[in-house]
């Protein structure tokens, strides 16, 4: 057998502690694999595995009972930010036979993109996706405390009382929960957008704020997600590749420290032409037609 304890005087070459192959896998954070793994709720091969367990390529490795798809390390971080439409899930597939996000994403050899959170089947704007597990799970985690940008259009009266107790925080069947700050958009009378900013990814929980306040959600769009916008020129239904230095800095808002940072793999010259190739065709896409002007009659001599 191949795991190892790691106290071991000689690891096996190629070998990694269980907890990290848990988190890149995208099961949840270092800590959480660490708990689950004390719990029991991790085997490799034939046995229940323990704390300080390292594995190799060749181990088979169950979490919750499910054969866990590992994967080499990470040679490049990559990120990508999708303008999701509305009437697209975030599920691998559907049984209903429903477009999903997935089917928009390019593809990536040896791996997965891993979603960073969620947006409802009626929802549309920012949507983040990684190869790397690990922070994908830490942009995901409570702790990480990450704004979550919204722009929503409402049916219904909004007053500032209302907004006071939005902010203040309101009990919702799952726990209190609140705005970190509401910005008031355009429109009029009963149809008026709002910016509106969350700490939390939890279920429906723009919609199911303002529904508190019993007024309905019409549009609901994220427009940001911690220091990430969705660029002008990225329409909806379009992706983009993040470039390192944006994913050097969501990699430390979503609590990498500097020195353990593992440096990733620069882009190949095919990829980088690719991707400016992409960059392009976006720009080119997003860019305003000059309008076509007719020919001019001839005048009747």
């Amino acid at each position: 057998m191949s795991v190892e304890r790691e106290s071991t005087s000689e690891a096996a070459a190629g070998d990694e502690k269980l907890q990290k192959v848990l988190a890149r896998a995208g099961l949840g954070s270092r800590r959480e694999m660490e708990r689950a793994i004390e719990s029991g709720a991790v085997k490799v091969n034939d046995r229940i595995a323990s704390l300080g367990d390292r594995v190799t390529p060749a181990d088979k490795i169950f979490f919750n009972g499910q054969r866990v798809v590992t994967r080499a390390e990470v040679t490049r971080r990559r990120v990508i930010l999708y303008n999701k439409p509305e009437g697209e899930i975030c599920s691998r597939s559907d049984p209903e036979g429903r477009r999903t996000v997935y089917d928009s994403l390019p593809p990536i050899k040896g791996e997965r993109w891993i979603s960073v959170g969620r947006l409802d089947f009626n929802t549309s704007g920012l949507l983040l996706f990684t190869n790397d597990g690990e922070l994908a799970n830490k942009l995901m985690h409570p702790s990480s405390v990450i704004d979550r940008e919204y722009l929503v259009r409402i049916q219904g009266t909004v007053d500032d009382d209302m907004k006071e107790r939005l902010l203040e925080g309101v009990l919702l069947e799952d726990g209190v929960a609140r705005f970190t700050d509401i910005v008031e958009g355009a429109g009029e009378s009963r149809n008026r957008w709002f910016y509106c900013v969350v700490m939390e990814g939890r279920n429906r929980e723009v919609r199911r704020l303002w529904e508190s306040q019993g007024v309905k959600v019409s549009r609901l769009k994220r427009v940001r997600y911690g220091n990430i916008f969705i660029p002008s020129h990225v329409r909806v239904g379009q992706w983009m590749e993040l470039s390192e230095k944006e994913i050097y800095d969501l990699c430390l808002t979503a609590g990498f420290d500097k020195a353990s940072l593992p440096k990733s793999t620069p882009l190949s010259r095919e990829e980088a032409i690719k991707l400016q190739r992409h960059d392009k065709r976006l720009r080119a896409a997003s860019a305003p037609r000059r309008p076509v002007v007719p020919p001019r009659k001839k005048q009747p001599e």
